[in-house]
Protein backbone atom coordinates (compact mmCIF):
# COMPACT_ATOMS: atom_id res chain seq x y z
CA UNK A 1 0.00 0.00 0.00
CA UNK A 2 1.36 3.92 -0.87
CA UNK A 3 0.89 6.68 1.40
CA UNK A 4 1.06 9.86 -0.60
CA UNK A 5 2.32 12.61 2.00
CA UNK A 6 0.75 16.06 1.37
CA UNK A 7 2.14 19.31 2.33
CA UNK A 8 0.59 21.93 4.31
CA UNK A 9 -0.19 24.19 1.72
CA UNK A 10 -1.87 21.63 0.08
CA UNK A 11 -4.19 20.83 3.07
CA UNK A 12 -4.26 24.79 3.68
CA UNK A 13 -5.81 24.94 0.26
CA UNK A 14 -8.43 22.35 0.92
CA UNK A 15 -9.10 24.93 4.08
CA UNK A 16 -9.42 27.52 1.62
CA UNK A 17 -11.68 25.67 -0.79
CA UNK A 18 -13.54 25.55 2.19
CA UNK A 19 -13.68 29.16 2.77
CA UNK A 20 -14.71 29.99 -0.30
CA UNK A 21 -18.12 28.27 0.36
CA UNK A 22 -18.55 29.80 3.27
CA UNK A 23 -18.63 33.34 1.27
CA UNK A 24 -20.85 31.98 -1.01
CA UNK A 25 -23.08 31.53 1.67
CA UNK A 26 -22.50 35.24 2.55
CA UNK A 27 -20.82 33.81 5.70
CA UNK A 28 -17.25 34.85 7.24
CA UNK A 29 -15.07 32.83 5.30
CA UNK A 30 -13.44 30.68 7.16
CA UNK A 31 -12.67 27.08 6.46
CA UNK A 32 -11.26 24.26 8.15
CA UNK A 33 -10.35 20.67 7.49
CA UNK A 34 -9.33 18.23 10.07
CA UNK A 35 -6.27 15.60 8.66
CA UNK A 36 -5.60 11.89 9.99
CA UNK A 37 -2.69 9.70 8.29
CA UNK A 38 -2.50 11.90 5.34
CA UNK A 39 -6.44 11.40 5.00
CA UNK A 40 -8.75 14.46 4.83
CA UNK A 41 -11.73 12.99 7.14
CA UNK A 42 -13.49 16.28 7.45
CA UNK A 43 -14.20 19.27 6.54
CA UNK A 44 -15.86 22.72 7.88
CA UNK A 45 -16.81 26.21 6.81
CA UNK A 46 -18.31 29.24 8.58
CA UNK A 47 -22.25 28.57 9.18
CA UNK A 48 -22.89 30.70 11.75
CA UNK A 49 -25.64 32.77 10.02
CA UNK A 50 -27.25 29.88 8.04
CA UNK A 51 -27.68 28.04 11.00
CA UNK A 52 -28.49 30.96 13.12
CA UNK A 53 -25.84 29.90 15.46
CA UNK A 54 -23.10 31.69 17.18
CA UNK A 55 -20.94 28.60 17.76
CA UNK A 56 -20.78 27.14 14.54
CA UNK A 57 -17.76 28.27 13.17
CA UNK A 58 -15.46 26.48 10.66
CA UNK A 59 -13.52 24.38 13.85
CA UNK A 60 -16.62 23.35 14.98
CA UNK A 61 -17.94 22.04 12.42
CA UNK A 62 -15.10 20.34 11.54
CA UNK A 63 -14.44 18.55 15.17
CA UNK A 64 -17.56 17.28 14.86
CA UNK A 65 -17.41 15.65 11.50
CA UNK A 66 -14.12 14.36 12.32
CA UNK A 67 -15.15 12.70 16.07
CA UNK A 68 -17.82 11.40 13.79
CA UNK A 69 -15.86 9.85 11.83
CA UNK A 70 -13.58 8.14 13.78
CA UNK A 71 -15.82 7.07 16.06
CA UNK A 72 -13.96 8.91 18.95
CA UNK A 73 -14.71 12.75 20.84
CA UNK A 74 -10.68 12.75 21.02
CA UNK A 75 -8.07 13.62 17.88
CA UNK A 76 -5.38 13.00 19.50
CA UNK A 77 -3.60 11.99 16.20
CA UNK A 78 -5.27 14.81 13.69
CA UNK A 79 -4.35 18.03 12.51
CA UNK A 80 -6.94 20.72 11.85
CA UNK A 81 -5.84 23.12 8.98
CA UNK A 82 -7.35 26.46 9.50
CA UNK A 83 -7.46 29.68 7.41
CA UNK A 84 -7.94 31.90 10.64
CA UNK A 85 -6.22 31.84 13.72
CA UNK A 86 -8.89 30.03 16.05
CA UNK A 87 -11.10 32.33 18.03
CA UNK A 88 -10.82 31.53 21.90
CA UNK A 89 -14.31 29.19 21.64
CA UNK A 90 -12.74 26.80 18.85
CA UNK A 91 -9.25 26.69 20.81
CA UNK A 92 -10.88 25.75 24.03
CA UNK A 93 -13.23 23.20 21.95
CA UNK A 94 -9.94 22.22 20.50
CA UNK A 95 -8.49 21.30 24.09
CA UNK A 96 -11.16 19.54 24.97
CA UNK A 97 -10.68 17.31 21.53
CA UNK A 98 -7.03 17.09 22.46
CA UNK A 99 -6.14 17.47 18.53
CA UNK A 100 -2.15 17.08 17.76
CA UNK A 101 -1.76 19.87 15.89
CA UNK A 102 -3.36 23.13 14.89
CA UNK A 103 -1.74 24.87 12.18
CA UNK A 104 -3.74 28.18 10.60
CA UNK A 105 -3.20 30.52 8.02
CA UNK A 106 -3.99 34.10 8.83
CA UNK A 107 -3.83 35.38 12.49
CA UNK A 108 -7.04 37.35 13.72
CA UNK A 109 -5.50 39.87 16.12
CA UNK A 110 -8.56 40.81 17.40
CA UNK A 111 -10.04 37.76 18.86
CA UNK A 112 -7.60 35.22 17.78
CA UNK A 113 -6.58 32.33 21.26
CA UNK A 114 -3.17 33.77 21.41
CA UNK A 115 -4.71 36.89 22.59
CA UNK A 116 -5.46 35.09 25.39
CA UNK A 117 -3.17 35.44 28.15
CA UNK A 118 -2.36 31.46 29.66
CA UNK A 119 -2.31 27.86 27.76
CA UNK A 120 -6.08 28.11 25.88
CA UNK A 121 -4.89 24.68 23.86
CA UNK A 122 -4.19 21.26 25.51
CA UNK A 123 -0.69 20.82 26.43
CA UNK A 124 0.28 18.26 23.89
CA UNK A 125 -0.95 20.32 20.81
CA UNK A 126 1.34 21.48 18.06
CA UNK A 127 0.88 24.97 16.43
CA UNK A 128 2.07 26.11 13.13
CA UNK A 129 0.96 29.52 11.69
CA UNK A 130 1.60 31.48 8.19
CA UNK A 131 0.63 28.91 6.07
CA UNK A 132 -0.93 30.76 2.96
CA UNK A 133 -1.54 33.70 5.18
CA UNK A 134 -1.14 35.92 2.48
CA UNK A 135 -4.01 33.71 0.90
CA UNK A 136 -5.75 33.04 3.92
CA UNK A 137 -6.04 37.27 5.25
CA UNK A 138 -7.08 38.48 1.31
CA UNK A 139 -10.33 36.94 1.44
CA UNK A 140 -11.12 38.10 4.83
CA UNK A 141 -10.20 41.56 3.73
CA UNK A 142 -12.41 41.47 0.80
CA UNK A 143 -15.16 40.07 2.32
CA UNK A 144 -15.28 42.63 4.98
CA UNK A 145 -14.17 45.79 2.37
CA UNK A 146 -17.34 44.48 0.86
CA UNK A 147 -19.15 44.73 3.94
CA UNK A 148 -18.32 47.97 4.86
Amino acid sequence: MVFTVFSDEFYMTQALNEAQKALELDEVPVGAVVVCNNRIIAKGHNLTEQLNDVTAHAEMQAFTAASNFLGSKFLDDCTLFVTIEPCTMCAGAAYWTRIGKIVYGAPDEKRGFTNIRGKVLHPKTKIVSGILEKECSGLMTSYFKQKR
